[in-house]
């Protein structure tokens, strides 16, 4: 199938600008933005110090937070597999997305409660678990929701709310970290409010489209269903797991900037940069994922990894840290949106969470991968090496990439 939306989106480009495009999105469009907005708070507020809690108080290793954090997130992203096709199954993507956060609400009392790598371990997977099963039917039901013409922007202003809480979160975590004199326990109790939250704004602001052509449903992982992605969509997924290798678990920019001397409680502050820089960049980024080649932006996204990669092995001082952190989070705010679009673009719309669940699926182990590879590296050869071997695999995906990237057009 091709990966054009069901409607010609020439005349929209033409005529709407970024601003334009902002005022036509669907009130959906921005609740389920500021959903993953009050979740990501949620999140952030123990994850920007997660890694911290685990090193200083519980005792873990490098490698033990490197392969937690692999687990975890590679755990949420093969989880959606399973969530995104029970959604087509069903026709009810909300139900289902829904589950999913409270489901993460309900994990956060866990991280205050906990005394042992083990129970970070458990609440982490549930927390993740959570995700897995809300994101795929949630990015369907945005695909779902958004005008063809204005996909792009759509996932981009999804995407920028999103990481406007990821920075909040972080910001939010120095604050009480100074008010409450490094008691991380503490600031793990205020991460449940925005999590309830999350979950009452979804279930009472969102409204699920009509599903068009509703009949006898068809089994979404049969040979049949999967043929009918399509060549386009996989080569999409395969893009998605090369960008995933060469992008290990961002706790390790968290424990890089505790070696750069920077204390405990301001740690958070470098999520709070890259965060910040993300949310900038990813509405334009996907408003303009909608006007040109595709091709060319994922290539330029690998450019800017393989940069911060550089300067992050380069020098601990607080100054190249944050600049590295600032070129990590240009660089997701041009991919990452751009990646759920062309999934959208590519999937029929019948088969959009299960397009999503697959998508994450092969991206969840290569991010398990490359996760525990980070952290062996930070282990036995050190900090540098582990950001070295980042740029490395940044350039091997930008090798497999450029064939494509040098094809004229809008689409891959």
């Amino acid at each position: 199938m091709s990966d054009r939306p069901e409607t010609d989106p020439a005349a929209g480009r033409r005529q709407v600008g970024m601003m334009g495009a902002l005022r036509q999105l669907p009130p959906g469009i921005w609740v389920l933005g500021f959903v993953s907005m009050l979740m990501d708070i949620s999140s952030e507020l123990i994850h920007s110090l997660l890694p911290l809690f685990m090193v200083t108080t519980l005792g873990a290793s490098a490698l033990a937070v490197g392969f937690i954090e692999g687990l975890a997130e590679g755990t949420a992203l093969i989880v959606r597999v399973f969530s995104g096709t029970l959604s087509d199954y069903l026709g009810k993507r909300k139900v289902v997305s829904v589950s999913g956060y409270a489901l993460g609400a309900m994990s956060k009392p866990l991280f205050a409660l906990a005394s042992s790598v083990g129970l970070v371990m458990f609440a982490r997977l549930i927390d993740r678990i959570g995700k897995g099963i809300r994101a795929a039917p949630r990015d369907a039901l945005v695909a779902d929701i958004a005008p063809a013409h204005l996909r792009g922007a759509s996932f981009g202003l999804r995407q920028s709310l999103d990481t406007v809480g990821a920075f909040l979160g972080p910001l939010l975590a120095v604050i009480f970290m100074l008010w409450w004199k490094n008691d991380f326990r503490a600031v793990f109790w205020v991460a449940v409010i925005p999590g309830v939250l999350s979950v009452l704004l979804f279930a009472f602001g969102v409204r699920e489209p009509v599903v068009v052509g509703g009949g006898k449903r068809t089994n979404p992982v049969s040979f049949a269903s999967l043929g009918r992605l399509g060549a386009a969509y996989w080569w999409v997924v395969g893009v998605g797991a090369v960008f995933t290798l060469a992008r290990f678990s961002e706790a390790f920019l968290v424990l890089r900037a505790q070696q750069g001397g920077i204390p405990v409680a301001w740690v958070p502050l470098v999520m709070v940069a890259m965060n910040v820089v993300y949310a900038l960049t990813a509405y334009p980024f996907g408003r303009w994922s909608d006007q040109m080649n595709r091709n060319h932006l994922l290539a330029l996204g690998l450019v800017v990894l393989m940069a911060s990669d550089l300067v992050l092995a380069a020098g601990t001082h607080w100054s190249t840290i944050l600049a590295g952190v600032a070129l990590w989070g240009v660089h997701m705010g041009m991919t990452q949106g751009l990646l759920a679009a062309l999934v959208a673009h590519t999937a029929p719309p019948d088969l959009r969470g299960t397009a999503y669940g697959f998508f994450n699926l092969v991206s969840g182990v290569a991010m398990l991968c490359a996760s525990v590879v980070a952290g062996w590296l930070w282990e036995a050869h050190g900090a540098p090496t582990t950001f070295y071997a980042g740029a490395v695999f940044s350039g091997m995906a930008l090798l497999a990439l450029w064939p494509m990237a040098r094809r004229p057009g809008h689409s891959p």
